[in-house]
C-alpha cells in the first residue's frame, strides 16, 4: 500500500485556503479553479475504481462548497490508489500532488 498523505495534505491546504477566501476572490476564479480540480480527481479515482464505465462529472454545487467537494474527491482518489493492485501506476500519485499544486498557485491564494 501507498502512502498518499502528501496529496490529501496538499489537498487540505488548498481547501482551507478557499475556505477562508472571501466571496469575491472565490468569484473571481479561485472556486472555478477548485471545482475543475476536483472533477479532475473524481475522474481519475472513478477510471482507476472503475475502468471501461464513463466517470460521472461532480457537480458545480456552489463557490461555498468547492473546498468540500476537494476534500473529498482527493480523499476518494488517495484512497483509491493506497489500495490499488501491485501494478497500478507509480506516477499517478505524483500527478495528482502536483495537478493540486498548480490549482492553488493558478488560483491566486
Amino acid at each position: 500500500m501507498r502512502d498518499t498523505s502528501e496529496l490529501t495534505a496538499a489537498a487540505e491546504r488548498f481547501a482551507d485556503r478557499l475556505r477562508t477566501a472571501p466571496q469575491s476572490r472565490l468569484q473571481r476564479g479561485a472556486a472555478a479553479e477548485g471545482l475543475a480540480l476536483a472533477r479532475e480527481l473524481a475522474d481519475r479515482a472513478q477510471r482507476l475504481e472503475f475502468p471501461g464505465r464513463e466517470p460521472v462529472t461532480m457537480p458545480d454545487a456552489g463557490v461555498f462548497t468547492v473546498a468540500d467537494q476537494l476534500v473529498v474527491a482527493a480523499t476518494d482518489l488517495a484512497e483509491t490508489l493506497r489500495t490499488a493492485p501491485a501494478g497500478a501506476p507509480e506516477g499517478d500519485l505524483d500527478e495528482a500532488v502536483r495537478l493540486v499544486r498548480e490549482a492553488e498557485a493558478r488560483s491566486g491564494l
